[in-house]
């Protein structure tokens, strides 16, 4: 009976040592916190958005960083294997806007509570409070001494959410046993602006706006979507999708958001609906003109932007500059300072070196014996429950290869 080593308790860890114990294996699941699954508690926040009901070719489009090498893995443990999974084990799903699966439940918890139990029947060893200090070809050290296996699976996770256990520790692991590992970054992050009136929109919600990122006039992102503005800049699933990209392709030179306020109107209907409203607000200051085409937060920050005096009489606005309002409402520009810390990231980017790990087995090329799951390789998708999918698929190749 071969005997395989997981080490970490998260999505592709639990997956990696419930695929190994398929193969008939003994498995020992090492985990540094007291429970299993911490991270996983807190995605979605707190209901777990566990993957996506999509097909291949929009899975992988919503892969950022190293797609192709994720091919093996996913068609071999795809979105509808992850779903049948956990029904048959006593966890109903559900079906969201954008393709997003969740628990019926709403609580992620259903989500551990089911691995585990999947683990326990399958007679995996779980060890809790168990530090791993070094890695080496066939043995773990730990506080609780050595382990010793076959096959050793790292699946660490990346820096991001700290809190939960992830701090890295598999990257130094990776580079001892001779792998090279890309700088970790922050991705699905926040952005911190540079532009003083941002910061008065707090609050504000906008849904169904387009955002393109550009630098030096090359995009870099765009999509549609809800975007939040916050006390150092701007949020939500729009633009934490293009923070990723900005992560993957930014040069350090100076990088723009738009937004496209009204996509669903081109410039030449956005004209024609503002004049409508200019007709029948003809007399009212230009200030008490816009309620119906903007949230109110928004108004004096427009105003300011378009250049047109406040008080000014609608009927009395020129052609110029209604044109300066419909270019502003159709171009909202924002300069990105900066990306929020790692500490408020929902997911790294970078990690082992995907050259070094062979894709059909989630095997080291550098050290046999050793392989990856998850979040530590240098692989990360976009917000919907992607990330968490590559969790399963990865882990569950790598469990079922070290089995073997």
């Amino acid at each position: 009976m071969r005997k395989v080593i997981v080490i970490g308790g998260g999505a592709a860890g639990m997956m990696a040592a419930y695929a190994a114990s398929l193969n008939g294996a003994k498995v020992t699941l090492l985990e540094k916190n007291e429970k299993t699954g911490r991270k996983i508690y807190i995605t979605g926040k707190g209901r777990c958005n566990l993957t996506n009901n999509c097909e291949p070719e929009d899975f992988f489009n919503n892969v950022v960083s190293n797609s192709k090498f994720l091919f093996s893995a996913y068609y071999g443990y795809d979105t509808n294997m992850v779903q049948y999974l956990f029904e048959e084990n006593g966890c109903p799903l559900k079906i969201e806007r954008g393709n997003r699966v969740f628990p019926s439940s709403d609580h992620s918890y259903d989500v551990i509570d089911t691995l585990n139990r999947i683990l326990k029947k399958n007679d995996v060893e779980i060890k809790l409070n168990t530090f791993v200090t070094s890695v080496e070809k066939g043995k773990v050290y730990t506080n609780k001494g050595v382990f010793s296996a076959d096959s050793v699976i790292i699946a660490t996770g990346g820096i991001s959410y700290q809190s939960t256990g992830s701090t890295g520790d598999g990257y130094k692991w990776a580079k001892d046993l001779g792998h090279t590992v890309k700088e970790p970054k922050a991705a699905l992050v926040p952005f911190e602006v540079c532009e003083d009136d941002i910061l008065s929109l707090q609050g504000l919600s906008l849904k169904n706006v387009s955002l393109k990122l550009t630098e030096n006039s090359k995009n870099i992102y765009e999509g549609f979507g809800e975007m939040l503005f916050t006390h150092f800049g701007i949020s939500g699933p729009l633009v934490l999708s293009a923070s990723s990209y900005y992560g993957i392709r930014h040069k350090d030179t100076e990088c723009i958001c738009s937004v496209d306020l009204k996509p669903a109107l081109s410039v030449k209907m956005l004209d024609e609906r503002i004049l409508k409203d200019f007709s029948e607000n003809q007399n009212k200051a230009f200030k008490n003109s816009l309620d119906k085409l903007l949230p109110q937060k928004m108004i004096p920050v427009i105003i300011k932007r378009a250049q047109i005096e406040e008080n000014k009489k609608v009927n009395e606005i020129t052609k110029e500059e209604r044109q300066r309002l419909v270019a502003l409402l159709k171009n909202f520009k924002m300069t990105i300072k900066n990306v929020r810390p790692l500490s408020e990231a929902i997911i790294t980017q970078g990690g082992v070196n995907v050259k070094e790990i062979n894709p059909s087995t989630m095997e080291s090329k550098v050290c046999e014996g050793i392989y990856f799951a998850g979040e530590i390789i240098d692989v990360d998708a976009l917000t919907g429950g992607y990330n968490l999918q590559i969790a399963w698929s990865t882990g569950y190749l790598a469990g079922l290869s070290a089995s073997n």
